[in-house]
């Protein structure tokens, strides 16, 4: 029986790839609407570090679920899914293709296969977590993960602390594992045909050269005074998920002292470049994806080619 479920597209890949410039494309030469994977590019004031669409570019081709959250307020993948179904719905029911663009796999993994009923965050464990990953680290999180959930210790990087605190969390909270919570789940039918992109250079060192040169024009851009006003704000800290993310956090530390600006740039780079690391490993992972090289010349046009011929 043919499928006659409407197209969606990912495009995906890691940090400093080249997805909003090819998503762009998209938009002006096939009219496919554009809705941000992001988990950065959801918060207001902050643009930068984010790598956020500049005003002309959006002006250009407008993204869905930009600036979405104040900092913080805190947003799920459990949110991001309902407010892309909601906006994939309106764009197939006007006739137009939902082009999802962005870097953070968790969200498209939730898209896909929904939720599951897991216990909402509770401050007081997490609190308690985070004084245990300062007394002894990360591996000792790992361990105790790998004693009462070691399917899920198996799949979350030791070196992954919101993804472990959250996995313990739902232990402690519930007296049950994570990976049992989601065995239960009975997995829908996903509505939409994906066409699945991946864009990534072939050579992992010109990825890592793109991500010292972007980081290093963040900073020429003024993320240091963007880290500085919300660190002024009383109400935003270091444990919220907004200023967890990449950059921001080293910001954050050297404006609070712990080193100075030469480290500031090093631990940078190195937090870009273990993200896109994280990204590649689910990339490997994701089924029917095609890799298209993104350090080729004519990629745009390699990737219209891909999108037309395959009906999308």
């Amino acid at each position: 029986m043919a499928d006659t479920r409407p197209w969606a597209i990912f495009l995906m890949g890691p940090t400093a790839a080249g997805k909003t410039d090819t998503a762009i494309a998209l938009h002006e030469r096939l009219g496919h609407e554009l809705i941000s994977v992001d988990s950065a590019m959801v918060y207001r004031g902050m643009n930068i570090g984010s790598a956020k669409p500049s005003a002309a570019e959006l002006a250009r081709a407008p993204h869905r679920l930009i600036d979405l959250r104040d900092p913080a307020e805190p947003y799920s993948a459990a949110d991001f899914r309902e407010d892309a179904l909601s906006e994939m719905r309106q764009i197939s029911a006007a006739g137009k293709v939902p082009l999802l663009v962005g870097g953070t796999m968790l969200y498209y993994k939730r898209l896909v296969e929904g939720v599951a009923n897991m216990p909402a965050a509770d401050p007081a464990i997490r609190e308690q977590l985070a004084k245990q990953r300062e007394r002894e680290g990360l591996e000792s999180l790992h361990k105790k993960l790998m004693d009462v959930d070691p399917v899920s210790a198996q799949r979350i990087h030791p070196n992954d602390p919101q993804r472990l605190m959250r996995a313990l969390e739902v232990y402690y909270a519930s007296g049950r594992s994570m990976s049992e919570l989601w065995g239960e789940q009975q997995p829908a039918p996903f509505p939409w045909r994906v066409l699945s992109i991946a864009l990534a250079p072939d050579d992992r060192r010109v990825l890592h050269a793109r991500i010292e040169k972007r980081f290093a024009a963040m900073l020429e851009e003024g993320l240091i005074d963007e880290v500085a006003a919300l660190k002024k704000r009383s109400d935003l800290h270091l444990e919220l998920p907004a200023m967890k993310s990449v950059g921001y956090r080293q910001v954050w530390e050297y404006l609070n002292g712990e080193y100075d600006y030469a480290v500031l740039k090093e631990r940078g780079v190195i937090a870009t470049r273990q993200l896109a690391k994280r990204q590649l490993t689910w990339l490997r992972s994701w089924s029917n994806l095609t890799w298209i090289d993104s350090q080729q010349l004519d990629v745009v046009d390699k990737t219209l080619k891909f999108v037309r011929e395959s009906g999308a």
